[in-house]
């Protein structure tokens, strides 16, 4: 096929007018199914064929894991690709290579390329690509005809069966867990979720997963037996045993089918970090096994503990406190619960939170309103979200019930919201054992973290 496609339109100059075009496709918004990316792909002569995929799906953990995997694999010489989503910064964080952006130059070039195929695409009966197919596209354009990595760690994007991502045939999938979010698109049960991200499992491909919850290991057990796949469960094939827990610094043990590790160290919090660790570990054991990958174990070891992953209990600065998680559903809200009850010690919790509109947020607010003395809601800097009033609705609902802040502050916007929740810091009593947390919607996350750490707003999309 011929991939150099001319436009009758004029080129782009700079990488901000490429990203704008790819961040101005939202408005097509999400159309699962792969009619689209293989159409874009055939054009270009399917790059994707050329790459060794780690695809990795799952509710919550997909970035951990994929960020473990990258810290080791390029730990040990290999070159690594990194496609993951959302981004916290900047557009250009979801395509790496070797943990450095696309180059702008790179990305003009090759988004150029893209652009008038999209046109005549969207001419047709199909109809435009979506940003995220766009995304995807670019992605399999620079790893496929730039960048060459070895191994490709590649994120899906929303569920699995019908994600762009799915395009690819990897060498290894990872399916993290299954949780409740976006069941307005995947489906209202476990089983249904579990259904959409099981599609990413292929023929004869092994698959790692922590799954946990007995009904979506049946879905994933009757999908790897009938494509043949050899499943490698969590509490099954392999295990771990947590040794020592403390604020920056985990250890852990790992048991497999191949050999065990007697202690592995992991410095992101949370105790589900140590479940996306040992199920980065599994991959990697199963790349061992399979591919002849080389993993000297002191390489394994200095790349999870060198593992870091932006917007997961980070914490931002310290005078005063403040943490931030993206806990946008209520197994993240779980996870953060437990961590702050495990790791963290405050004498006051000051928590404030936005959420997008279908997110189920009873069930999230439930495992850390007890917890909190004051609360600040707000709404995150995007076309889609929920109204700090209805959210505040929810919150008030369930503090009668179950007791929890003793202030609630309702602000709209952002800035202002972050302000309120400084000055309920410096005016508590209780001085540097207040701990504020920023939680929810990532689009939130995002936006406060560059205004904490850059005093700029984030660049926005998915």
């Amino acid at each position: 096929m011929n991939t150099d496609i001319t436009s009758s339109t004029t080129s782009f100059q700079t990488a901000e007018e490429a990203m704008a075009w790819i961040t101005g496709l939202t408005s097509f918004g999400i159309r699962p199914g792969l009619d689209r990316i293989n159409q874009l792909m055939e054009i270009f002569n399917h790059p994707q064929r050329r790459l060794k995929f780690i695809h990795v799906a799952g509710t919550n953990g997909k970035g951990s894991v994929c960020a473990y995997l990258t810290s080791v694999l390029s730990q040990c010489g290999y070159d690594v690709g990194t496609f993951t989503s959302p981004y916290l910064t900047s557009y250009a964080n979801r395509l790496q290579y070797n943990g450095q952006d696309i180059e702008d130059e790179v990305l003009v070039r090759l988004v150029n390329k893209l652009k008038p195929a999209a046109e005549e695409m969207a001419r047709g009966e199909w109809g435009s690509p979506t940003m995220f197919e766009v995304t995807t596209a670019l992605a399999l354009l620079y790893y496929g005809t730039v960048a060459f990595p070895d191994f490709v760690v590649w994120e899906t994007g929303l569920g699995g069966r019908l994600d762009v991502t799915n395009i690819v045939t990897p060498i290894v999938s990872v399916i993290t867990n299954v949780g409740h979010d976006h069941m307005d698109v995947l489906g209202p049960t476990l089983v249904d979720i579990t259904r959409e991200k099981a599609g990413i499992i292929k023929a004869g491909v092994p698959v790692v997963s922590a799954l946990s919850q007995p009904e979506a290991i049946e879905i994933a057990r009757e999908t790897a037996q009938a494509r043949k796949s050899t499943l490698y469960l969590l509490g099954d094939k392999f295990s771990y045993l947590p040794l020592e827990v403390a604020e920056n610094e985990q250890k852990f043990s790992f048991q497999g089918p191949f050999r065990a590790l007697q202690s592995l160290t992991v410095t992101m919090n949370g105790a589900h970090q140590i479940t996306n660790a040992a199920t980065a570990v599994m991959t990697i054991e199963v790349l061992r096994q399979y591919y002849a990958l080389i993993v000297d174990d002191e390489d394994l070891a200095v790349g999870l503990r060198n593992t870091s992953w932006p917007g997961r209990l980070e914490m931002v600065s310290q005078h005063p406190r403040i943490l931030i998680d993206g806990a946008h559903n209520p197994e993240g809200m779980e996870a953060l619960s437990h961590a702050l009850r495990d790791i963290y010690k405050f004498d006051q919790l000051n928590v404030m939170i936005a959420m997008m509109p279908n997110k189920n947020h009873e069930h999230s607010l439930r495992h850390i309103l007890p917890m909190v003395d004051t609360l600040v809601i707000t709404e995150p800097d995007f076309h889609k979200k929920m109204n700090a009033a209805d959210l505040a609705t929810v919150a008030e609902g369930l503090r009668t019930e179950l007791g929890g802040p003793r202030h609630v502050i309702v602000e709209p916007d952002w800035r202002s919201a972050l302000e309120r929740l400084l000055e309920a810091s410096s005016s508590s009593s209780k001085g540097e054992n207040t701990l504020n947390v920023i939680t929810g919607t990532l689009y939130l996350i995002a936006d406060v973290r560059s205004w904490l750490l850059h005093g700029t707003k984030s660049e926005k999309g998915w």
